[in-house]
């Protein structure tokens, strides 16, 4: 057993050659890891949990690529529960500049700078101090994704869903109404949030700065996890939810039925299914998903292997990222490197 210093090729063709003999290697599909194997005569076995991992991310930028589709839909068939007066439209406005959109326009504008100048993955992840991963997905993904992302995560959002009806009543009594009025309304039809947050709105309405009411559409995250979720295990509201999202999108249909396909095979190792399923993948499928079914094919030695056999690094991963989890909660981000310089400083 040991940690390796680093993801390098190099480094693990180094410490399997200082172990000749291997019969067996449980890995994940990152290239360093693909390239490093030298043992000719071991069975590489591409891990379940990491192939289910690639996966959801697959579906979950589909998703995020037809928006448009559920937005279109749902401002088709929105229904406002208070009829009159009806919800006030307003002109589209720039993405404001909250401190959690900043958090993301800042770290791609400096990723992409460093992409420019022929930096590497991992020479940027230690430059900027942050997870490869990361560095990966803001390589990868649009900025507009990102942002629409990070506009979910973002406080108030527990007011979404009541904005039409405020914007309404605001606009009927024209602008001369009580935060504290609309609040308790809103509060006797569920609203769970502040004070603060109604009174906020309103003043963003009379000041000309409110962002537009968007439609009620599920995040590509929140679809991605009922997808990947056996459907039994859904809500009867989640399972119509996601039915309404298959209706809006043939291509959130299409990677839906693939990814549960998939899935499937996974959990009942059925990887002489395998082959066929990348050929399906490959013929119709939306991009992100056909890009995975490439990757599968590239891995298929492997791939089959972790779909039939019952080895698995599964464990170890659970362990990894539980080290992972206690680590940021004490430390953050920081790198292992500074983590060792820490502890060796201290009194």
């Amino acid at each position: 057993m040991g940690v390796l210093p680093d993801r390098a090729s190099e480094t693990f063709a180094a410490w399997l050659t200082e172990r000749p003999g291997p019969e067996i290697i449980c890995r994940d599909r990152a290239t360093a890891y693909t390239k490093a194997v030298t043992a000719p005569h071991a069975l590489e076995v591409a891990d379940r949990w990491h192939l289910l991992q690639n996966l959801c991310a697959a579906v979950e930028k589909t998703c995020h690529q037809h928006r448009d589709c559920l937005r279109k839909r749902a401002e088709e068939e929105t229904v406002t529960e208070v009829p009159e007066p009806p919800p006030m439209l307003l002109p589209p406005a720039e993405l404001p500049r909250t401190q959690i959109i900043e958090r993301t326009r800042h770290p791609y504008e400096d990723i992409h700078r460093l992409l420019e100048k022929r930096w590497t993955i991992s020479a940027i992840a230690r430059r900027l101090n942050l997870d490869r991963k990361t560095v990966r997905r803001f390589r990868d993904t649009a900025l507009d994704e990102l942002l629409a992302s990070a506009r979910e995560r973002r406080p108030g959002g527990v007011l979404e869903p009541f904005k039409a009806y405020l914007n309404a009543r605001f606009t009927e009594a024209q602008g001369q109404v009580s935060g504290t009025r609309l609040f308790l309304e809103i509060q006797a039809c569920g609203y769970r949030g502040s004070r603060q947050l109604v009174r906020k709105h309103l003043a963003a309405l009379r000041a000309g700065t409110a962002e537009p009411v968007r439609a009620d559409i599920p995040s590509p995250r929140k679809i991605t996890s009922w997808i990947m979720r056996p459907r039994e295990t859904l809500t009867e509201t989640q399972d119509e939810r996601l039915l309404q999202v298959r209706l809006a999108c043939p291509d959130i249909t299409r990677a839906c039925d693939l990814a549960r396909a998939f899935a499937d095979l996974v959990r009942h190792q059925r990887g002489y299914l395998l082959l066929e399923w990348i050929r399906q993948a490959e013929h119709d499928a939306p991009k992100p998903m056909k890009g995975f079914a490439g990757f599968l094919r590239q891995d298929l030695d492997a791939v089959t292997a972790g779909l039939t056999l019952t080895w698995s690094s599964g464990v170890v991963e659970g362990r990894a990222n539980r080290v992972k989890t206690l680590k940021r909660a004490l430390c953050g981000r920081a790198s292992f490197e500074l983590l060792r310089t820490r502890i060796l400083t201290q009194p």
